[in-house]
């Protein structure tokens, strides 16, 4: 099976640094294979016997042992089917304006879009955010974007259970999963 992986807490300022070469030799060396990275922020798509479940708890278990590792660091595994789901449910219009707004999916493990929707405070005029299965879609205003509340989340509990990506390394890493299977 072919996967995406999402590593929330590593390669964020001085904090979890973690080489990618040395992560793709990790996955390899617990059975994965074909793996590849993306970027230096915890992505990675890879094939696995396992299931997705069993895959995350395997890789939650080992990054620790191979990197030196402080705070919490989480794994989401998504199958190609629930990754083109984000992509397809997007809100109308998100991300189709890059040089006006920045659209991020805000991924969720183990809390519900409604419990995730509490901690946000969008300002009129700068934030949208809207709900989706499993995710957070959320659009900053581009000349306003330093007065985007976004950030405010980071502080909350909530926040443990997310990870950010970037509307345009999302489709990237479903366009990259797809190039595999052609």
């Amino acid at each position: 099976m072919k996967y995406v992986i999402l590593i929330r807490g590593i390669n964020v300022g001085v904090k979890n640094r973690m080489s990618m070469e040395v992560l793709r030799k990790c996955l390899e060396e617990m059975g994965c294979s074909n793996v590849s990275t993306y970027i230096n922020s915890g992505n990675v798509i890879l094939e696995s016997g396992k299931s997705a479940q069993e895959l995350k708890d395997q890789i939650e278990k080992a990054l620790p042992k191979s990197f030196e590792l402080s705070g919490l660091i989480k794994v989401l595994v998504l199958t190609r089917d629930k990754l083109q789901s984000v992509i397809d449910n997007k809100p109308k219009g998100f991300g189709e304006e890059p040089k006006n707004y920045y659209s991020d999916v805000i991924f969720l493990m183990d809390i519900d879009p409604v419990q995730a929707m509490s901690v946000f405070n969008p300002r009129e005029g700068v934030d949208k955010i809207w709900p989706g299965k499993s995710v957070i879609y959320s659009q900053r205003l581009g000349s306003e974007r330093t007065k985007s509340r976004l950030s405010k989340i980071v502080g909350t509990p909530a926040y443990k259970s997310m990870t950010i990506r970037t509307w345009n390394t999302t489709t990237k890493l479903l366009k990259m999963l797809k190039e595999r299977e052609e």
